[in-house]
This record gives C-alpha cells, sequence and structure tokens, in this order.
C-alpha cells in the first residue's frame, strides 16, 4: 500500500437542477426532505460584476457557485485558497457550437463563447472574481476525472500545507458529439481540504493509491435517478459518504489498473 494521504474535508459545496446546494442534497440522499419536482432557476454568482455574470456559461455558472458555498462553509477566504477545478468534458454546449460555427460559417464566430471554450474557463472566472492570485489548477481525466483531481488537491494541501479547493462539475451533451461525450443535467460539487491540525477541520479523510480498476459505483440512494447520467456523476459515492455520520470506504477511478481508496471518518 502507498502512504496514506490524510487531510480535513472543512467545506462542502454541491449543486444539481433539483438538488440546489449541499443542506437540501443531504437532507434528500438522507430521506429527510423529497426533491424538488421543479429544477431551480440558473444560479447567478454574485462574486462576478454584471457583465461578466452575463457572460458566463452555465458551467462557470455551478462551479463557482458550490465554490463559493464550501469556502463559506471551510470560514476561509477564497482570495488566499490555490484550487483544483476538474470537469470529464469542460463545457460541451459551446464546444457543439464552435464546431458548428467553424463547419458553416467561420467567420462568425463569437469572441465571447471561443473565450469561455477553454478548459480553465471557470477557474479564470473564479480568480478575476476573488482576486485570488494562488495557484490554480484545471484538469480532465476522462471518467477517472474526480478520482484525479481529488488525488491533485490532497497532494497540493499535504506538500504546502495549506488548504485546497476543489471544484468538480459537468453539464449536458449537445448535438453531434452527445453521441461519443455523453452526458444529461448538471451537476458541480466542491471540498475545500484542510491539512492535519488545521483550526478549518472537518471529517477526515485518509487515501492511498492502490493498484486495480475501482469497482462501479453503487447505488447514490435517491439521487441516483436525479443525477446519474451526468459525465461527473462518479462523484456521488463520496458525496453519499459525506452525507451520512458514519465511517466510510469506497473507491475512485484514477486511471487503467489503479484506484484511489479513500477511508472518511465519522462525523465528530
Amino acid at each position: 500500500m502507498s502512504p496514506l494521504l490524510e487531510a480535513n474535508v472543512a467545506g462542502i459545496g454541491f449543486w444539481a437542477p433539483r438538488l440546489p446546494g449541499w443542506p437540501l442534497a443531504r437532507e434528500v440522499l438522507l430521506g429527510n426532505a423529497p426533491a424538488p419536482e421543479a429544477p431551480a432557476a440558473r444560479v447567478a454568482p454574485a462574486l462576478l460584476a454584471p457583465t461578466e455574470r452575463r457572460r458566463a456559461p452555465d458551467t462557470v455558472a455551478i462551479a463557482l457557485e458550490v465554490a463559493a458555498r464550501a469556502c463559506e462553509m471551510a470560514g476561509l477566504a477564497p482570495a488566499a485558497l490555490p484550487s483544483v477545478f476538474a470537469s470529464t468534458h469542460g463545457d460541451l454546449p459551446i464546444n457543439d457550437y464552435m464546431c458548428a460555427t467553424l463547419a458553416s460559417t467561420p467567420a462568425l464566430i463569437s469572441p465571447t463563447k471561443f473565450h469561455n471554450s477553454v478548459h480553465n474557463a471557470a477557474a479564470g472566472y473564479w480568480t478575476i472574481g476573488t482576486g485570488c492570485t494562488a495557484a490554480s489548477t484545471a484538469l480532465t481525466a476522462w471518467q477517472h476525472t474526480f478520482g484525479n483531481g481529488l488525488l491533485e488537491a490532497l497532494v497540493q494541501c499535504i506538500a504546502d500545507d495549506t488548504p485546497v479547493l476543489l471544484v468538480a462539475y459537468d453539464v449536458a451533451a449537445r448535438g453531434p458529439i452527445a453521441a461519443v461525450t455523453p452526458s444529461s443535467g448538471m451537476l458541480a460539487a466542491a471540498l475545500v481540504l484542510t491539512p492535519a491540525g488545521h483550526a478549518a477541520a472537518g471529517r477526515r479523510l485518509r487515501c492511498a493509491l492502490l493498484p486495480g480498476s475501482a469497482p462501479a459505483a453503487g447505488n447514490a440512494g435517491t439521487w441516483e435517478p436525479l443525477l446519474a447520467g451526468n459525465a461527473m456523476a462518479h462523484c456521488l459515492p463520496l458525496y453519499a459518504a459525506l452525507a451520512r455520520a458514519e465511517p466510510a470506504r469506497l473507491d475512485l477511478g484514477i486511471g487503467p489498473g489503479s484506484r484511489l481508496q479513500v477511508d472518511l471518518a465519522g462525523a465528530a
């Protein structure tokens, strides 16, 4: 077994159209409340200026929403936190628009949409909106994106002995690209990880790199029908474990033949 990577989960953010916020999502998972029938209105990140808010696509809006809520729960200033932004596909609707426009009328490509097409767009909006000058990482690893995002955030947290923000998100695919990169709905989730002994403590994570593929994700309770089709649904087992008070063990895929074993301590 590899050396253990240990950190605390000090802040949690979560958003989906029918689970708009971690407090409600947690209650729905625990069976204490039903999921709303109607989807929530599109979030509008308050930290952005009105012009930037109007230009921001859905990927940016939901990523910034959960990032802000996780920092708020942790009681830490966003401007001071290094961040890791993880997305399986990035902004698929914008990618579809870009491909269609380049194939038909390339001279009419929108500079704003081109600006928002890059994989680190959400990280850029976040650092601008919060005034954060700490390091920011944007990554993808196909169906292993969340596991790799968590691993990257853990390594930074431990190596630099500093809190780190992890943000994971994906939206629905559109157009021909949906046939090869399927995703439905919108889902964003965030964590603020803090080193052992940090004042902003929380539930302890102990992780180890192990050989072997991660098993297929188990049922994430009452979340499953609402979110299973989203490309970031592989984050749900960890958030299901966070919603419950008891200790838990789960595996997250990080690549062919390798997995991240996650032990989550019970709630204090």
